[in-house]
């Protein structure tokens, strides 16, 4: 038998040999810090079910990145608050757009800093959803057009990373194709690849106000129960043009996150989403959980499953912790 000349437990005696031989690891490289950035001056509001997670004006943003920059955290994600929305989503692709401004701010304040844009409508429209609406229908091939001129809009303004997260068919080869005939060939594309129709969204859209005002996303997000679809969608991504793919949300999803990663070599991200952070803050406030350790292990989870970016509102936390 192999006890007792096997025993497992001598590689985990003491912190320094756990340490050593430990397979997964954070550092803050992994991490990519969302922000929610909206007009005026000195505005520093907190989202009610994101405990430390703020609304942001660009002038409070720019000291927020100074914290980003200071803990070596290398990039942010950007959406924003319109002063107005319609029913085409106007200010998403406007030159002057809220985001389109915050992503000129953060590159002269910090140009080593990878700034990535959501593209979608959703935050825009009045109606709340991710592209054109005809009666109760979200068109896709309308769509196509403005979310590449969100993504040109967003490039032209300094962006190193468009993301597109709206799951219509074909965004990423209308986007890629509108980059590179503008000669924005360089910008990276983030896809939003395997986007499912999840209740853990809530707390996001309390941040970004982009609740539909009628029916719901799953006639175009993905189906919670499907596996096989998600290898689907990353495939056609990365045909259209995809430079990095993600998974969205991440806890619930670690068997899609390990599938990706075994099927595709592109680099594959994470989103570490509003409900997921939500639920470890209301067991932290209530004392049923240790924040530092559960945070650890919920994103520890999520790069062994083989994500190499993780988007999550834990980026500021984790890289404190780390640098201890």
């Amino acid at each position: 038998m192999a006890f007792p000349i096997t025993r497992m437990r001598r590689l985990r005696s003491s912190e320094t040999i756990r340490r050593m031989v430990r397979e997964t690891t954070l550092a803050p490289d992994d991490f990519i810090y969302p922000l929610f950035v909206t007009h005026g001056r000195g505005v520093r509001k907190e989202i009610g079910s994101m405990p430390g997670v703020f609304n942001l004006s660009i002038d409070e943003m720019v000291k927020e990145l100074g914290e980003v920059h200071s803990l070596g955290i290398p990039g942010i994600i950007l959406f924003g608050l319109p002063e107005t929305k319609d029913a085409i989503g106007s200010e998403a692709y406007d030159d002057e757009g809220v985001v389109q401004q915050a992503i000129r701010a953060a590159k002269d304040r910090y140009p080593d800093l990878v700034v990535v844009t959501d593209v979608c409508l959703c935050e825009y429209t009045d109606h709340g959803h991710c592209g054109i609406v005809q009666g109760s229908r979200v068109l896709n091939d309308p769509t196509l057009e403005l979310l590449a001129k969100t993504a040109l809009s967003h490039a032209v303004a300094g962006a190193d990373i468009v993301a597109p997260s709206d799951m219509m068919d074909g965004r990423v080869g209308a986007i890629r194709k509108v980059l590179d005939e503008e000669g924005y060939e360089n910008t990276v594309i983030m896809a939003y690849s395997a986007k499912y129709a999840s209740g853990f969204y809530g707390p996001f859209r309390e941040a970004a106000d982009s609740t539909p005002k009628f029916g719901d996303r799953r006639a175009y997000q993905m189906d919670p129960p499907n596996a096989r679809e998600a290898l689907r969608e990353v495939a056609l991504d990365i045909e259209e043009g995809a430079d990095i793919v993600m998974v969205k949300p991440a806890l619930a999803y670690l068997d899609i996150i390990h599938a990706v990663r075994d099927r595709f070599d592109l680099p594959l991200a994470a989103y570490n989403v509003s409900g997921e952070y939500a639920m470890i803050k209301a067991a932290v406030d209530r004392g049923w959980l240790d924040e530092r350790r559960v945070v650890t292990e919920s994103l520890t989870a999520i790069r062994r499953a083989g994500a190499d970016l993780i988007l999550t509102y834990f980026a500021k936390d984790m890289a404190r912790w780390l640098a201890e």
